[in-house]
């Protein structure tokens, strides 16, 4: 498999994508930007700053997700001021070793997971608030099924109920092959068999980001401290919006009440059972999280997430939460 570290070093193979967008760029420095284990990314610095980009290249085995990138990225740009990318040029083979180039608008600022290290515990709240806005406008995109999302909707299912039921027990059986403990196992079984019927209460799906959080939000601070970018859309889903909202809340791993109030009220009114629907998509979301790092052989979260795990299926649906 080609490496990322394997693409050829200086900007004489990137010069020619960047022109596809601006004929006269002239790329002067290349630099690695933060990125996953599914692409790399950079940003493209030009002579003209006006025409600096960013590029992602796709690792082979998730070129496909190219093509959902540039649709939901699309679909989000229609969106007023919701601060995204905007999908400058794409192409299957624009590497030198002939992997996906995406080429995108660059925007200002940089993850929230990074500038956070330099900020007050008191400053970061008002960027989780901004976070609920931006699902909220995310969210006014109706879907007409359940799904994982590429540019539409794959093996659709007609009910949240019957989705979730499905997801679930998908993910339980990657725990259980895994090497997962089996009582965990059983407790999370137990927990969706007893409470699973609030899936139901969700009657229309929306377009969900699924992976809000600090590392693909972009922000800016000082003078103007802001949220500028939401990126990443690789996991986008058709959904309940308030799965998405669960996941920027699990995922806000050492944070507390404080960003919870926020993001929960940049976001705005919830249905009466969001508390305990809430919860179960935190279930979810845990297990989902566990069965990814053991498969990439990531161990040190995995007490943790279990600990997590065991806790939320322990949860009664009639327990404040």
């Amino acid at each position: 498999m080609p490496q990322p570290d394997q693409l050829p070093p200086g900007t004489a193979w990137a010069e020619p994508l960047v022109r596809e967008v601006f004929p006269e760029a002239e790329v002067i420095e290349l630099l690695p930007r933060t990125g996953g284990r599914l692409s790399t990314v950079y940003e493209l610095r030009c002579a003209d700053p006006a025409q600096s980009v960013i590029l992602k290249v796709y690792a082979p085995e998730w070129a496909w997700k190219q093509a959902k990138e540039v649709h939901v990225y699309r679909i989000l740009a229609g969106l007023g001021p919701l601060p995204v990318p905007r999908v400058l040029h794409h192409t299957p083979d624009g590497a030198p070793d002939g992997r996906a180039v995406t080429v995108l608008g660059l925007l200002d600022g940089r993850p929230l997971s990074e500038a956070s290290k330099d900020l007050d515990a008191e400053q970061i709240p008002s960027f989780y608030r901004e976070m609920g806005a931006a699902l909220a406008t995310i969210h006014q995109v109706g879907q007409e099924a359940y799904g994982y999302l590429t540019d539409r909707i794959l093996d659709p299912r007609p009910d949240n109920g019957n989705y979730m039921r499905h997801q679930f027990a998908k993910k339980l059986a990657e725990f259980r092959t895994l090497g997962g403990d089996e009582r965990l196992h059983d407790a999370v079984a137990r927990r969706i068999e007893r409470d699973g019927a609030l899936f139901d209460n969700c009657r229309a799906a929306v377009l969900c980001h699924n992976d809000l959080h600090e590392g693909n939000v972009l922000v800016t601070t000082g003078d103007a401290t802001r949220v500028t970018g939401i990126i990443d859309v690789e996991n986008a889903i058709a959904a309940d919006p308030l799965i998405d909202l669960a996941k920027t809340d699990y995922y806000a791993l050492g944070r507390g009440e404080p960003e919870r109030r926020a993001l929960l009220a940049g976001y705005g009114p919830l249905p009466a059972d969001a508390p305990e629907r809430l919860d179960l998509y935190r279930l979810y979301h845990a297990l989902e999280l566990w069965d990814w790092f053991r498969s990439i052989g990531t161990e040190d979260p995995l007490d943790a997430i279990a600990a997590d795990i065991a806790r939320l299926a322990d949860h009664r649906s009639d327990t404040p939460s």
